[in-house]
């Protein structure tokens, strides 16, 4: 009789659970009611105005208005926001504005004031979608190549070491153009310094995974087949002349085991980098830093350091919401950087990395994501305050994008993180979710989508969810945004392949293959001439309005 029961119990489970699939259709979806609205407390009041609104446009319209800057640029500085795609510079400004108290829409991030904005075709010669290292090459050296490669042209593939050894498969980076112009130069990240997306300015390699000797080996190759990137870095050019140098991943340039070191044990086989650099800055009598900690960058000062090198995780450095208080965020980094660099009379190149927004997303982790993108947009903000605009060119971009969408017709001002509205089969969904990675979720025992009610959205390690599995979320292949600011940033507009970037950046700056061209205004800022100049117009206009005026009173005119 139990047994009875029991089947009885299970099948009128089952029968419920059909009854509320085949029923779906009747569910009414809290999103699509046409006569629901925010409550009005929300919105700026101003906003049911005509004239706000008009006014707001005027106003971009004016800034748009403003003359072109034409001046060369004494110094181009490159920030790459690592997998930020549209969609997350959106979201992101949403974040931005809620953690203010605002409903976020109606705001923005810093960069995105600046004036010339364009869009970027990320793809490699072999891939649709791209990674970091093909993405590198072209952003770096104004040639695309193929899927993993870096500083290479698409004729070496993965495994080809002699390849990539050969000067005419290596195109130069825009850091040794920069450098040969008598620039100084830098590279900062808040990943592996080695890492694929740094390693575009100074390494040729096959394979992106070759960051130390160790890495080549357990990919089954012959260590000696090439040199690894971190010893590309320290040992060849333009690496060893790359003043300052800062971010993460430590083991990539110390040996597993190094007795009588200072500097610790790593994951090479052999050579401690950190002593050959240190010993390459001394033989060159040149007044050198290496850190390892906030504290120690903190006490470098600017004005007698000329190379700098820093690595303070043994790995990628940590997210900025996980507080690592011992290792500096992304703006310091930068600050310190430029305050080094900005020393050389002639200029420098300067390239900045927010890795990190693409870390995150690979883990379907949209929080940390957008955290990310505000790190990246305070350095350049710090990096605006530290530099003129009218001999500084700054240029930001993504290498590539990321799945993470946002869809749904969630009210102004909801959660950029939380849920809205139900489906059509009953159950809430987030705004933010992602086409594939580790967010996704197994149906229900009964074929149900997993509900999401009671998840914490807000936790910075919460996966968002994902349409396919897989054990990290892939690339998104969409174009990407450039924007610009400073000398010749007008350039930027538009749509173009990712390799034209250095070249219109190098244009700017009239350094390396477009050191000069057919058409060629540019010129160095003088930034006494303009008040000079303005002062002897409005004196000849004030003689001129005197002359006029005695002409009409004696009736000479």
């Amino acid at each position: 009789m139990a047994s009875y029961r029991f089947h009885l119990f299970v099948l009128a489970i089952i029968f419920a659970a059909a009854l509320s699939v085949s029923s779906a259709d009747g569910i009414k979806e809290e999103d699509s009611d046409p006569y629901k609205q925010i409550p009005s407390a929300a919105i700026n009041p101003q906003e049911y105005d005509i004239g706000y609104w008009q006014n707001k446009a005027l106003k971009t319209l004016d800034n748009k208005l403003q003359k072109l800057n034409e001046n060369r640029a004494k110094n181009v500085i490159f920030f790459l926001g690592d997998g930020m795609s549209v969609a997350t510079i959106t979201a992101s400004r949403m974040y931005k504005g809620q953690l203010e108290n605002r409903t976020g829409e109606e705001g923005h991030l810093f960069f995105e004031k600046f004036p010339f904005v364009g869009l970027s075709k990320t793809y490699c010669v072999d891939r649709q979608v791209p990674d970091s290292a093909c993405t590198s090459t072209a952003y770096m050296t104004g040639v695309k190549t193929n899927f993993k490669g870096i500083g290479i042209t698409a004729k070496v593939q993965q495994t080809d070491c002699k390849g990539a050894k050969l000067e005419a498969n290596r195109p130069s980076s825009i850091v040794q153009w920069a450098q040969e112009a008598g620039k100084a130069t830098g590279v900062v990240t808040n990943t592996r310094i080695t890492h694929a997306s740094p390693a575009g300015a100074y390494a040729h390699i096959s394979h992106r995974d070759f960051e130390c000797d160790n890495d080549i080996v357990a990919l089954k190759m012959d260590k000696t087949c090439t040199d690894d990137i971190a010893r590309q870095l320290i040992e060849e050019n333009p690496g060893k002349n790359i003043k300052v140098l800062l971010g993460g991943g430590r083991n990539k340039f110390l040996p597993k085991s190094n007795p009588n070191s200072t500097h610790g044990t790593g994951s090479r086989i052999s050579k401690d980098l950190i002593a050959a650099w240190k010993q390459d800055k001394l033989n060159r009598k040149e007044n050198a830093a290496y850190v390892t900690n906030i504290v120690e960058l903190d006490k470098v000062n600017p004005e007698n350091t000329d190379y700098l090198l820093g690595l303070f995780n043994p790995e990628h450095m940590e997210y900025h919401l996980d507080d690592a208080k011992e290792e500096p965020p992304l703006w310091k980094m930068t600050e310190k950087a430029i305050k080094i660099l900005q020393k050389e009379k002639n200029g420098f190149f300067l390239f900045v990395e927010g890795g990190e927004i693409d870390m995150a997303h690979h883990e379907d982790q949209a929080k940390r994501a957008l955290d990310e993108t505000l790190e990246f947009d305070k350095a350049i903000e710090t990096a605006a305050k530290l530099t003129d605009e009218q001999d500084t060119l700054i240029v930001v971009t993504a290498d590539h994008a990321h799945t993470m969408t946002i869809n749904g017709y969630p009210y102004r001002g909801n959660n950029i993180l939380g849920l809205f509205g139900n489906s059509k089969d009953g159950l809430p969904y987030s705004t933010l979710s992602y086409a594939n990675g580790l967010g996704y979720r197994k149906e229900s025992f009964l074929g149900g989508r997993y509900n999401l009610d009671k998840d914490d959205t807000n936790n910075k390690d919460y996966r968002f969810p994902a349409m396919v599995p897989k054990k990290k979320e892939t690339h998104g292949g969409e174009d990407v945004a450039v924007y610009a600011r400073g000398p010749w940033a007008h350039l930027f507009t538009g749509n173009y392949e990712q390799n034209y970037i250095p070249i219109a950046e190098a244009y700017a700056a009239q350094i390396g293959p477009a050191a000069t061209t057919k058409q060629d205004t540019r010129q160095d800022v003088k930034p006494n001439a303009s008040s000079s100049v303005s002062i002897s117009v409005n004196i000849l206009s004030l003689l001129s309005c005197f002359l006029i005026t005695l002409m009409v009173k004696f009736h000479k005119f």
